[in-house]
């Protein structure tokens, strides 16, 4: 598993006292944006920490611990955005989307391919697949029954369908 999980992007930076825009399509933000959160930049990844978060629009909106202008967080500005695995602290049943990568998919004990990637199609998760022929399936209940990550497998339904 990586250690660095990617978070969104810095799209601009919002009035003049150091607040930044991020565009985010994590699907645990409740653990993320929270007052003192380390939040990593760019490939050199610059820990900052949260001091205050808002939405506005479909922007995640934070100022950062120490900074109260926007000369100094406009260096930001399209960065990408990380956060450190172990900070997230999920239990032993919860997992993030980035956990699935490498897991075998299987639908009625046959492997049908395995999880190469996912992909955000405007409000729906996408799992790539990899097999003889890729296809997608949508991460939801329609189609995904059981994730196991002690076995490394997920349980499907309805996915021979999907193949093209």
């Amino acid at each position: 598993m990586k250690e660095y999980i990617y978070l969104g992007k810095v799209s601009n930076t919002h009035g003049i006292k150091g607040e930044i825009r991020i565009k985010s399509d994590f699907e645990k933000k409740e653990l993320v944006f929270k007052k003192n959160f380390k939040l990593y930049f760019g490939k050199n990844k610059d820990c900052r920490s949260i001091n205050t978060y808002r939405v506005h629009k479909e922007y995640d909106m934070v100022t950062l611990n120490g900074i109260n202008n926007i000369n100094d967080v406009i260096k930001y500005k399209g960065m990408s955005v990380f956060i450190k695995r172990e900070d997230l602290k999920l239990d032993s049943t919860e997992y993030i989307i980035e956990d699935l990568i490498g897991l075998n998919i299987k639908e009625n004990e046959k492997i049908l391919g395995i999880v190469e990637d996912f992909m955000y199609n405007n409000s729906n998760v996408l799992l790539c697949i990899k097999a003889d022929k890729n296809f997608y399936i949508p991460y939801n209940d329609n189609f995904i029954k059981k994730v196991d990550l002690v076995n490394k497998t997920i349980e499907c339904e309805n996915v021979r369908d999907l193949i093209i």
